[in-house]
């Protein structure tokens, strides 16, 4: 039988705004150019694959501490979830089943049947 855990309160929050931050950084690395610095756009055929990339005008300095805010809250985030108090309730055994548990506590279980 599978075990289970009761996380606390502000354990599955950490982890909540660490699942909200991670999405938040990934959307915004997507959105921005694909070079920090204005950099010449490129074609590389001489690989495996072939690479083509624009030029690109580089980040602004706001969307370069808007990055730099989101990895460091996602840092901080990560330290906090995964040194909790809680960590060291749990039988070592155990400890990979209920991180991974804690990972996906957000979602919805599914229908039954389903």
């Amino acid at each position: 039988m599978a075990e289970t855990y009761d996380f606390p309160s502000d354990l599955l929050a950490g982890q909540e705004e660490l699942h909200q931050v991670r999405a938040e950084l990934l959307a915004l690395l997507k959105r921005l150019p694909w070079s920090v610095e204005p950099l010449d756009g490129f074609s590389d055929d001489h690989g495996w694959r072939k690479i083509e990339r624009p030029a690109s005008p580089g980040w602004t300095a706001d969307e370069q501490a808007e990055v730099e805010k989101l990895r460091e809250r996602e840092r901080e985030l990560a330290v906090y979830v995964s040194c909790h108090r809680f960590w060291a309730e749990v039988d070592t055994e155990h400890k990979v089943d209920a991180r991974m548990r804690l990972k996906h506590a957000h979602e919805k279980p599914a229908p039954d049947g389903a």
